[in-house]
């Protein structure tokens, strides 16, 4: 319950301070699926004045040990299986640390839930009292710890989340307390906008949503942490790998009323062998982000879940800016289906060319926000801060795209940038990578259409002469400092050199069979 919860928060704060001397400014790193720890974790965190680092839980060794050396958390609270996948373990990480499954309950949170799903102050799964000390050497039993009350300031750090970048190595973008909040508002507005559209025939029923995102992201983060708690809506979690059946039992079981994700978790729902044995009556609204959502998963949605068919709608927004700037509402998407629709109050969008000026409807040129959800920059990385912004504070988002009447639309095919399965790839990184194998003379990397995932990645290899490369080594090659989805779906080995321009930069364009390859060199 959200007692419950209150209670749990300030009972882990009180041990984050007394026990590891966690305060303002600090960082606390957490690594690890979804679990009630981590979400616990970052409540308590924030609630001292402290930053929660949300490591990617997907990465391997080398990324984990690139995040830490970055972020320099004063604790990591990390599970399992993601601190088996350090070489080295415990003793290499440098960190003091606490690890979910055999710690927590006795370093921090003492009354963590038993069979029945609520805490009672009990032993936890480890079978020891909460009056005995945890791995620290200090009790962790703080019954009924009020939240402290540390000034925070609206511009302090909240967060820190990474998001991929051109240099090829992760970024941790800072939100701060401002940039949640701004989030928070602008999507309550969304809905309020909604439902003043839509209004409920009927009394209106409880807000329940089934989420199934990683914590770590902002789809997790903001949208159902972060949101849930702002809107006393009730929110079911799964964990492990997205299983849609889970999902639809879920659904059913608990009356979900918003039935929305990812494009791939959208597609593998609607798609289930058993759909249709379910009731899903509850489910008035659905839509999602990440990516753009095709025109045909629009449709399948609104024909496979009627009763949320007028409540279709999809963000657009990046880590940076808080994950929400744009929103497009079901009457937009009927009408231009590939848009992702207008500005949110407050955010500013805007479309400007290569020196930050504006552009005239129907240009393609930089997708910019600005305004209260827009991120300070980048955690000690003045220099790619820098390059994120244009003048009057401008985020350039990466993203090409075009406005026509205060309507905005992307333009995927200009972007080198991958998105598969809402997560965002940049190329470069596997690039990288690939570059690194000793066979491997020069590769290329880009996205190939998948109808689920909407991209899946493909390498373009050139042997170094008297060698030969086998697609599935390189794969494995790749997977051994890159996350799972990282990984190239599809290697071409070729022989003959890759194209490159006059400058020496590989034509993507080219590779990929969009455009003929026009360049002689001379």
């Amino acid at each position: 319950t959200f007692t419950e919860h209150l209670d749990a928060v300030g009972s882990i704060a009180a041990n984050l301070a007394e026990s590891y001397g966690i305060g303002p400014g600090d960082r606390v790193g957490i690594l690890g699926a979804n679990s009630l720890e981590w979400l616990l974790t970052f409540w308590a965190t924030v609630s001292l004045g402290a930053c929660a680092v949300a490591f990617n839980g997907w990465w391997q060794d080398d990324e984990i040990r690139y995040g830490l050396d970055l972020t320099e958390p004063k604790l990591l609270v990390i599970d399992q299986k993601r601190l088996e996948r350090i070489d080295g373990g415990r003793e290499a990480i440098g960190v003091p640390t606490v690890v979910i499954e055999t710690e927590y309950a006795d370093a921090l949170w003492s009354g963590k839930p038993g069979p029945s799903g609520r805490g009672s102050g009990k032993p936890g799964p480890s079978g020891r009292g909460s009056e005995k000390p945890g791995p620290s050497g200090r009790g962790s039993e703080k019954p009924g710890a009020a939240l402290p009350t540390v000034p925070i300031d609206e511009d302090d750090a909240a967060a820190i989340m990474f998001t991929s970048g051109t240099t090829g190595r992760p970024k941790g973008a800072v939100s701060t307390h401002r940039n949640l909040i701004s989030f928070t508002q602008i999507s309550f507005f969304g809905g309020a906008r909604t439902a003043m559209m839509f209004p409920p025939t009927g009394p209106p029923k409880p807000m329940v949503s089934v989420c199934s995102s990683p914590m770590f992201h902002v789809s997790g983060l903001q949208s159902a942490i972060i949101a849930g708690i702002a809107s006393g809506s009730k929110y079911v979690w799964t964990t492990g790998r997205f299983d849609p059946k889970r999902v639809l039992d879920l659904a059913v079981a608990h009356g979900v009323t918003r039935l929305g994700g990812i494009t791939t978790q959208l597609w593998r729902i609607i798609e289930h062998p058993d759909f249709a044995s379910y009731d899903l009556s509850n489910v008035t609204s659905s839509g999602g982000g990440g990516s753009v959502f095709s025109p045909e998963l629009q449709r399948a949605v609104r024909e496979k879940i009627p009763t949320a068919a007028g409540a279709f709608s999809v963000g657009y927004g990046l880590t940076e800016c808080g994950g929400l700037c744009t929103m497009a509402t079901n009457d937009m998407l009927v009408a231009e289906p590939t848009c992702v629709g207008r500005a949110l109050v407050t955010a500013d969008v805007a479309v400007l060319d290569d020196h930050g000026k504006p552009l005239p409807d129907g240009e393609v040129g930089h997708v910019c926000v600005r305004g209260p959800m827009v991120m300070p920059g980048y955690f000690a990385n003045d220099e790619a801060t820098a390059a994120a912004f244009f003048p009057g504070r401008w985020l350039n988002s990466g993203d090409f795209g075009r406005m026509v009447d205060g309507m905005l639309y992307l333009e995927s095919r200009k972007r080198d940038m991958i998105i598969r399965g809402g997560e965002n790839i940049y190329p470069i990184e596997i690039e990288n990578r690939l570059d690194e194998h000793p066979d491997v003379l020069e590769a290329a990397v880009i996205g190939v259409e998948h109808r689920t995932l909407g991209q899946e990645v493909k390498a373009v290899v050139v042997a170094r002469p008297g060698h030969v490369l086998d697609p599935d080594d390189l794969k494995r090659f790749v997977g051994e400092t890159l996350a799972y989805y990282k990984v190239p779906q599809y290697v071409d080995v070729r022989t003959e050199p890759l194209p490159r321009n006059a400058t020496g930069k590989v034509m993507k364009h080219v590779i990929s069979g969009e455009a003929e390859n026009t360049f002689i060199e001379e």
